[in-house]
């Protein structure tokens, strides 16, 4: 017995094809220097930062933050589809209770560790190994979350 001719209009636009990964992990790669570079994998750099004694991160994350707004706004008004297929989309924002909690939640730990989950990730590349003790963390947070939508 035959299968069915794969039809490419029936495809996901969204698979994951080797050029996307490629890119993703070109992209990721960059992510992971630029965050090294700027030694924001560095959590007494980061404690720095949030108790306003280091304004070097300040520019790290405004030019990133820069940077995304222009290509989130741009890339769908100066092409008509993303360069590798699919379409682009929109994510539209919701300011609620659980995002305000969240947000609230997320600052308070980053607070105490220093520790962002980007940034920790990268920083197992540098060798930090201490770091494997926050993304624990990170994981049991996000595991209890996932718990607790699931009631």
């Amino acid at each position: 017995m035959n299968a069915a001719p794969v039809n490419p209009k029936n495809l996901n636009p969204h698979a994951l094809t080797r050029p996307k990964a490629l890119a993703t992990l070109l992209a990721g790669a960059l992510f992971g220097f630029g965050l090294s570079l700027a030694t924001m994998v560095q959590p007494e750099v980061v404690m720095g930062f949030l108790r306003f004694k280091d304004g070097g991160l300040m520019l790290v994350m405004g030019g990133a933050a820069g940077l995304a707004m222009v290509a989130y706004k741009g890339f769908p008004r100066w092409w008509a589809r993303p360069l590798l297929g699919g379409q682009f989309l929109t994510q539209p924002a919701r300011w609620n209770r659980q995002t305000a909690m969240g947000s609230a939640i997320f600052g308070i730990g980053w607070g105490l560790s220093g520790v962002c989950p980007g940034p920790a990730l990268a920083a197992l590349g540098t060798g930090n190994t201490d770091i494997l003790w926050a993304l624990g963390g990170i994981v049991l947070g996000a595991l209890a979350h996932g718990l607790k939508a699931r009631e």
